[in-house]
């Protein structure tokens, strides 16, 4: 089964918060194209139904970009991945110069500032979504990260 409408509209809010032009994801049953321009619009085609915002919706982003927190299945089993939200450059200091925003050890909440994302000039600030503790920093900073790509992997406590 595809995504539902509320997961829907949360991908319209991320994409029109995230600065990038279009993000396409497709399955077996279903696809989605949301493209920016001025609007965000998109179109969603399933064999059965066709979901469908009106262009002048409006579009409300009320959270910060948050990273979306998924179980690793390996030696790590009782570990959490944090994965990226999005295609850019992974930096673990607000600048050169300042501090790590964490570092391997620290205890984390909900809502700490983990990292930040770069993509098309503009920078995401990365929010944790788990309380925890970060058990090893995935990424060099500076480093170009994917969509999903895992980046820190936290201890939940």
């Amino acid at each position: 089964m595809g995504m539902d409408i509320k997961q829907i509209q949360d991908l319209i809010k991320f994409v029109s918060k995230s600065g990038v032009n279009e993000v396409a994801i497709e399955e077996k049953d279903f696809k989605i194209t949301i493209k920016t321009n001025q609007e965000p619009t998109f179109v969603a085609a399933a064999p059965v139904q066709v979901a469908a915002t009106p262009a002048g919706a409006p579009v409300a982003a009320t959270t910060p970009a948050a990273v979306a927190a998924a179980p690793v299945a390996d030696e790590s089993a009782n570990f959490i991945t944090i994965k990226s939200p999005m295609i850019g450059t992974f930096y673990r200091a607000a600048g050169p110069g300042k501090p790590d925003f964490v570092k391997e050890g620290d205890s984390i909440n909900n809502g700490k500032v983990l990292c930040i994302v770069e993509a098309m000039k503009l920078f995401n600030e990365i929010e944790s979504e788990v309380t925890g503790k970060i058990v090893k920093i995935l990424v060099a900073d500076a480093q170009p990260v994917e969509y999903d790509q895992p980046l820190f992997l936290v201890d939940p406590r």
